[in-house]
């Protein structure tokens, strides 16, 4: 452990990098250590995501029509995983909050470490927790009678695409955590993400909309991975002729890259600007 948190010799661009990587390593397994002490937390955030497809998919939306025909399930299943990617930022809010208000944060910047390598460890570990949820659900979809349709590359595609919001989404959540630095606006940040999350074309056509919402829903982030997941699956979707109903793959790497763009610096810099 003392070896990884001996400054990196400041000789060029490569020696750097290397040491954010391994301390942003070191932060990971730190992180992911804790879920062995929090077995309840960690299926809960399992169950959760399930717990939305059953619902949705057997007690509300068994009769739902889907156009241009096709099993509704096939077409919730995609649009679940999305917006599972979209939950978490909550979680990860209240980690980041928890950490600044118990002094780790202040015992981290104090040690010789990159202040990148702090955000980036929590974001890792975050990401891990969340593709196991995203395998979990993938699961609970086939033994539901789920299937895709496409081939190995576009599955493997599809997975990469949602857990590359998940990964966006994570970054406004360690930014929130940095401002407000208060675990009581956890349930704040919920009321919020609740509306977006259900803005979408995750359970419903956005052209069953009013054409302002149903436009607003459409370009929805996740609604661009949801869409992007349907037709890389191969499963039916809501169609549509505007550009986001017809590119969204594209939509699906776009959206997350400015996301990740905007508040991935923006979280370093505020790290970085922490009163000790």
């Amino acid at each position: 452990m003392t070896t990884l948190l001996q400054p990196a010799p400041d000789t060029g661009v490569l020696p750097r990098v290397r040491w954010t990587i391994t301390d942003a390593w070191t932060l990971t397994a730190r992180e992911t250590s804790h879920w062995l002490r929090q077995p309840f937390e960690v299926a809960v955030g399992l169950l959760f995501p399930i717990m939305f497809f059953l619902m949705f998919g057997y007690l509300i939306g068994g009769d739902m029509p889907v156009p241009g025909g096709g099993d509704y399930r096939e077409a919730l299943i995609p649009g679940t995983l999305a917006m599972t990617m979209m939950f978490g930022v909550e979680a990860t809010m209240t980690a980041m909050a928890e950490d600044a208000k118990k002094g780790v944060t202040d015992r981290f910047r104090s040690m010789p470490m990159s202040a990148s390598a702090v955000v980036l460890g929590r974001a890792s570990a975050d990401l891990i927790q969340s593709a196991v949820g995203l395998v979990a659900l993938v699961l609970c979809g086939l033994l539901t009678g789920w299937s895709w349709h496409g081939g190995p590359a576009a599955m493997a595609l599809a997975l990469v695409l949602l857990l590359w919001l998940r990964f966006a989404m994570l970054w406004i959540g360690v930014y929130l955590g940095l401002v407000i630095r208060s675990t009581q606006a956890t349930a704040s940040v919920q009321i919020l993400i609740f509306p977006l999350a259900f803005l979408s074309n995750v359970f419903a056509s956005p052209g069953s909309m009013p054409g302002w919402l149903g436009t607003l829903a459409e370009w929805n982030p996740v609604s661009a991975s949801a869409a992007a997941a349907r037709e890389l699956f191969g499963n039916p979707g809501w169609g549509g002729d505007s550009w986001a109903a017809t590119h969204p793959v594209l939509l699906a790497a776009l959206w997350p890259l400015l996301i990740t763009a905007v508040f991935l610096p923006l979280s370093v810099r505020r790290y970085r600007r922490l009163s000790r």
